[in-house]
């Protein structure tokens, strides 16, 4: 239901069949949005009202005090965002027709399906399945250690 619409829009914009195409409709999505939003509505008003009298603007106040303590929220959304565009197969196969712009997930499928050889390829399939996996499991090992920290614990008195 939305493959159609998508590749109307990418074809109309003239994103259709190149790497801007294939990377900037997955930049953001509505989940992201809702977990910073539900992030920016924990924090405590009166950190922002202790920046405003110390005569930070409300541009300071977002850029200095309220994005610092987003660590944990921004991280979560570069993870979750990472993984969703990283497997977004159907994506990639109405964003493109160009072999030339094949993505490992894409390769993946058509090696999945058959359509690269015949028989049993289960060593390759394990293999490209292993490839699949290691970017995500790094990416999520690399900011899982900033999970915790940033928080805005003795922010407020």
């Amino acid at each position: 239901m939305l493959l159609i619409p998508k590749f109307l829009v990418l074809n109309q914009l003239g994103m259709y069949d190149s790497y801007t195409g294939m990377i900037i409709p997955l930049l953001v999505d509505g989940t992201g949005v809702f977990i910073m939003k539900q992030f920016f509505d924990t924090v405590p008003v009166s950190v922002e009202e202790a920046a405003r009298i110390d005569g930070a603007s409300p541009f300071r106040t977002f850029r200095s005090v309220v994005l610092p303590m987003s660590k944990p929220a921004l991280i979560t959304v570069t993870i979750l965002s990472f993984q969703g565009s990283w497997n977004e197969l159907p994506h990639y196969i109405v964003s493109r027709q160009d072999p030339a712009l094949n993505m490992l997930t894409s390769g993946v499928a058509s090696l999945v399906s058959g359509e690269l050889g015949q028989g049993n390829q289960f060593p390759l399939k394990l293999a490209a399945a292993l490839l699949m996996t290691l970017p995500v499991a790094i990416v999520y090992f690399v900011f899982s250690r900033r999970f915790t920290q940033g928080t805005y614990e003795g922010a407020d008195k």
